[in-house]
């Protein structure tokens, strides 16, 4: 029996055509010495193949090619966006408020905690049940931060272990509210010290990049799996990664607004607008673009069967006991995300993994730590039910023999698991 791998929101198998033209461009552009910064003609060939690199992806996102920075996956471009911002801030002696939501990959929070360094204050955004951002405590958050210090929101498009969508537009259009509240004072201050007092748009659209407020996501999980375009979503950033989509692992991009405030704690050669320094991976980059292609030219027909994929398994774990997460709130389709009480996490994937089915606990970004998910505990989840999630996550290769095989297996599996958490449970009781 082959394996049915439904562990794609980890990391999803390459492509054909994209290994392919993978292979041929290593040799066409690494093998032959190529370098995106030399001035020769084998440079310059490369240079203009990254650039079309860029077009490609920006066009993809509603973006402009100068706004693609390229990097080594999502994780780096999280912090890139998230560091980047802090230090740009501290480099000019400004304070510097990160608010990220409490559901964020640890690429973001751990960037946001690490921030402080820099003097930034870090607060986390509550969500709900459903894992969205509550935007009451949103705006009154937003109230507390000072006008004069640099701000930066981030919040992801969809949730990488429930697949919860998060409700971009409207946290953009509450940031705008925030940079009319403070260009209403800075225009008031330069009132009282004699300059004429601009209002309303003309006042917002004075403000400088240093003092108007910033939105980035985290869109590793939604791209491929729904439309992603900047303008409609109103954000300045986004981060995304190519070995989610069937590209090689190693290549990603931030693509961000030219007169975002960023910059890198790093210093070297000055590629990627000077924020992202070193030799750039042309083929990897043309391979990001083409998995990126694939996925959008697909997504109408896939979204379609993903998510019938996703009822079945839902409906499935409903009927093992389980507890389906954001029922109620918009999802990607390419997860099925339930959590379990009573249930030990470890044995049940190593005896869904016997069943020859790989899904997931949650984010793989964390392999080989056990314990809790922090986005189910953000959702309100106990102790016992947020360290057992249990994810299956669809892709380019997925098929119906394999969602049929994890119907299958998860029934008894969960038994197994079960069993094996009332045995850890009475050796601890014994033990006390």
């Amino acid at each position: 029996m082959s394996l049915a791998y439904l562990d794609h929101a980890a990391t999803s198998p390459v492509r054909p055509e994209v290994a392919e033209a993978y292979a041929k461009d290593l040799v066409d552009f690494s093998g032959l010495g190529t370098n995106p910064a030399s001035t020769h003609s084998s440079g310059r060939r490369a240079a203009g193949a990254l650039f079309e690199a860029r077009e490609r992806v920006a066009a993809l996102l509603g973006a402009s090619a100068h706004e693609v920075i390229f990097t080594s996956g999502g994780s780096e471009a999280d912090a890139l966006a998230v560091s980047g911002f802090a230090f740009d801030a501290a480099q000019r002696g400004q304070g510097c408020a990160l608010l990220v939501s409490a559901v964020e990959h640890p690429a973001v929070l751990d960037s946001a905690q690490r921030a402080q360094n820099f003097g930034s204050t870090t607060r986390l955004l509550a969500v709900d049940a459903q894992g969205q951002v509550d935007l009451e405590a949103l705006a009154q958050t937003l109230q507390q931060v000072s006008v004069d210090d640099a701000l930066l929101v981030s919040v992801m498009l969809a949730n990488n272990e429930t697949g919860v969508i998060e409700p971009l537009n409207e946290i953009a259009q509450l940031l705008a509210s925030q940079a009319a509240r403070r260009a209403e004072v800075i225009e008031q201050r330069a009132a009282n010290g004699g300059r004429a007092k601009r209002v309303g748009s003309a006042a917002v659209a004075a403000l400088s990049p240093q003092n108007r407020p910033w939105l980035h996501t985290d869109a590793t999980a939604a791209v491929g799996k729904m439309r992603v375009d900047m303008g409609q979503l109103q954000v300045d950033a986004l981060s995304l990664s190519g070995h989610k989509l069937g590209a090689p692992v190693g290549i990603g991009a931030l693509v961000a607004n030219r007169s975002m405030p960023l910059k890198s704690p790093y210093g070297g050669g000055g590629q990627e607008r000077g924020l992202r320094s070193g030799t750039q991976d042309v083929a990897g980059a043309r391979a990001l673009a083409l998995a990126m292609e694939l996925a959008e030219g697909e997504r109408e027909a896939k979204t379609a069967q993903w998510r019938l994929w996703q009822q079945q398994l839902r409906d499935c774990a409903r009927a093992a006991g389980g507890t389906v997460s954001a029922n109620s709130a918009p999802t990607i389709s390419s997860t099925a995300h339930a959590w379990f009480s009573g249930v030990d996490s470890e044995a049940l994937l190593m005896a869904l993994d016997m069943a020859q089915v790989a899904a997931s606990a949650g984010s793989a970004c964390h392999a080989g730590v056990a314990g809790a998910s922090h986005v189910l505990e953000a959702m309100g989840v106990d102790d016992d039910g947020a360290s057992c999630g249990l994810r299956f996550s669809f892709g380019w290769s997925t098929t119906q023999a394999q969602i049929d095989a994890a119907q299958a297996a998860l029934g008894g599996a969960i038994e197994v698991a079960r069993r094996a958490w009332a045995t850890k449970n009475r050796s601890k009781l014994n033990y006390l």
